[in-house]
């Protein structure tokens, strides 16, 4: 057992009431009232003292296997992350079936099969086995949703893409559900939107209500869970769809569905998404939108992931290829020719590779065009959009830096309504995922920084609230999220004046064939994680307390 003095902070204990300069105890990982000869004491004056932020949209699941830090959360104060989300989860898997997981990350989150080959071992078949496998090696907290797909792959196998689940089919992956809400899982997700390495529908796409019912209602049966999804973002009436059924499976099995990403980009779409989700919860469901609060400005390298490059199949067969092959494809004269004619601006896309500017060179025929947009590059020279992006990639060995920034998500205004908005979550992060093309941690920061600091949209006790105890009561996580009594003792100690996002770095310390960006922070003094510190001005520390929530 050990004991800890936070002295003279300025406490904001999450529960949205107003700060209060007073010390704070801990004793044996949890809040106590009062405490004395403390084993160590943390001088906190000038300080904010708050709980450990939850980060509930991650896909740091292959991540866990050799990074129990989930690198860079904890920097950020995150001190729980959720893992599982888009329907994908590392388990259950049979050891003929990694394969096909594998590709489904691949393609959903960019997560590169080298990386799998290198540090994921794969020494379990149920989701008990994997919570195992990475239980006990956590710095910080990690609350594990199963991924719809993964179970009905593992049930059905090929005919999960093909056809609804029989009763027994149903009765099959009910039984798997039941044993991961035993062994600790937070719950179940899905998806309405993401297709394979095949660009087939995910599984779960092919599930009818009656499947997505008995699921949740073997969830419930544990006494918790929540059901997140992906909605068919493409298109806002079968979006609206999405959150009808969501409402639909929330008062069949009695919990709340979390519907991610809701983007303020301003405009009806936004509108129509919350007054669907208000007609939800007048009926009696609980359905719940995540929004991020950063822009969500993205990067593109031919040396990496990218996908933007999705849609356009000539593009996405090369980029497929192992990163040592891809520059003799990008520079065959013949490839070239249907390169250039596929790659075309399409109307009304929100991710126009026109729209990207021109980051990071390193040749010094590209210095010139730092800054500059590329469809302007093209109109200034006579060439087509994919003339600009292989030739300026070609000259950099494929590392050019493409960036699409203040594009989506770029109302703040809108955004910070949807923070405070009831029927949201603050979430959407996506940290884990996409890491050659953003870094989706460090939007605790930003709220910090942006919303409560320098525009005072959102006082500073709201802020924390919906970073803590709001998406600990809606999720299940009843352990953590306020800094009362009897609660765990995961406590963020930074500086409100000096919290602050660095400069995003592109980096190489990810295994396999992959380097990723990673957002840095400062204003952060120390990180605690059930009573430990986990990181503070010195970087981490050497303590792994982390725990299954």
């Amino acid at each position: 057992m050990s004991s800890t003095l936070i002295k003279n902070g300025l406490v904001v204990d999450g529960t949205g009431a107003a700060p209060i300069q007073r010390d704070l105890a801990i004793n044996d990982g949890k809040i106590v009232g009062a405490i004395s000869n403390p084993d160590h004491i943390i001088e906190a004056e000038n300080r904010v003292v708050s709980p450990g932020f939850i980060d509930i949209h991650t896909h740091f699941d292959p991540q866990l296997c050799w990074d129990g830090l989930a690198t860079p959360s904890l920097e950020h104060g995150v001190t729980t992350v959720v893992i599982g989300n888009c329907s994908l989860s590392l388990a259950p898997v049979k050891p003929d079936g990694t394969n096909k997981l594998i590709s489904m990350f691949q393609v959903i989150e960019d997560i590169k099969k080298p990386t799998f080959d290198a540090a994921v071992p794969w020494c379990w078949e149920t989701f008990p086995e994997y919570l195992d496998f990475i239980r006990g090696k956590l710095g910080v907290n990690v609350g594990a949703l199963i991924g719809h797909s993964a179970v009905r792959a593992y049930v059905m196998g090929k005919a999960s893409q093909e056809r609804a689940a029989t009763t027994e089919e149903i009765d099959a992956m009910c039984s798997i559900i039941d044993e991961a809400m035993a062994a600790g899982a937070l719950g179940i997700s899905s998806s309405y939107l993401d297709m394979d390495e095949e660009m087939r529908p995910v599984p779960s796409r092919f599930a009818e209500i009656d499947e997505k019912i008995a699921l949740a209602k073997a969830m419930a049966a544990s006494g918790r869970g929540v059901w997140q999804v992906v909605p068919y973002i493409v298109d806002i009436e079968q979006s609206l769809d999405n959150i009808r059924e969501l409402g639909d499976i929330s008062l069949a099995a009695g919990i709340p569905c979390s519907y991610q990403p809701l983007l303020g980009s301003g405009g009806r779409a936004v509108d129509v998404q919350i007054q669907a989700l208000r007609e939800q919860h007048e009926r009696g469901a609980r359905v719940y939108g995540q929004t991020m609060p950063r822009t969500f400005d993205m990067n593109m390298r031919l040396s990496e992931t990218s996908m933007l490059l999705y849609g356009y199949p000539s593009w996405k067969a090369i980029m497929d290829l192992p990163s040592d092959e891809r520059l003799g494809k990008f520079s065959d004269s013949t490839t070239r020719r249907k390169l250039v004619e596929e790659l075309v601006p399409r109307e009304g896309g929100i991710f126009g590779i026109a729209q990207m500017r021109v980051g990071d060179v390193y040749s010094e025929e590209n210095k010139q065009y730092q800054g500059q947009m590329v469809g302007e590059i093209a109109e200034s020279e006579g060439k087509t959009i994919g003339e600009v992006i292989l030739d300026l990639s070609i000259r950099d060995n494929l590392d050019t830096e493409f960036q699409l920034k203040g594009v989506v998500n770029a109302d703040q205004e809108a955004v910070a309504k949807l923070i405070e908005s009831p029927y949201c979550h603050f979430g959407a992060s996506d940290a884990g995922a996409h890491i050659t093309q953003f870094c989706g941690t460090g939007d605790t920061t930003y709220l910090l920084s942006h919303f409560v600091r320098d525009s005072g949209r959102i006082p500073l006790e709201r802020g924390v609230q919906c970073m803590t105890s709001e998406l600990a009561q809606d999720w299940g996580i009843h352990d953590r999220g306020t800094l009362t009594a009897g609660q765990a003792a995961d406590v963020v100690i930074f500086d409100a004046d000096k919290v602050a996002i660095t400069k995003e770095e592109f980096v190489d310390d990810f295994p396999g064939e992959a380097r990723r960006y990673v957002r840095r922070a400062s204003g952060f003094d120390q990180v605690l994680v059930n009573g430990e510190v986990v990181y503070s001005h010195d970087g981490y520390s050497h303590a792994r307390p982390g725990e299954i929530v």
